[in-house]
């Protein structure tokens, strides 16, 4: 009986990665895609969070598309959504452009001499 379960276990566990191995082979890596390898390093390649930030990308970039934002709110949202430089978290970006509350930020003033 023992034998019987451990074998129907093993069975179970054998057959669950092969649908996300075949899944995995369908499609391309991404090497030639820089915003999906930008994503998967800012994501440590996780399924969940680079299918959330590529529907964050999305939104965003038709957001920015359909409305004509001012420089200073897309420089303002570039720098917030920064990560070690050229890396982007796009959820962080989608939420800042969408922020209707954001107001320019004041003028520094220079002094002379």
């Amino acid at each position: 009986m023992k034998l019987k379960l451990a074998l129907a276990a093993f069975a179970l566990g054998c057959a669950g990665p092969w649908p996300a191995a075949a899944e995995a082979r369908d499609k391309p890596p991404p090497l030639k895609n820089p915003a999906l390898l930008n994503i998967g390093f800012v994501c440590h390649w996780q399924s969940h969070c680079i299918k959330k930030q590529e529907r964050a990308m999305q939104r965003a970039l038709k957001y920015v598309r359909k409305n004509q934002l001012p420089a200073w709110k897309m420089q303002l949202c570039n720098r917030n959504a920064s990560r070690n430089g050229t890396r982007k978290d796009w959820v962080g970006f989608n939420n800042c452009v969408r922020n209707a509350a954001l107001r320019p930020p004041p003028r520094s003033r220079r002094r002379n001499g």
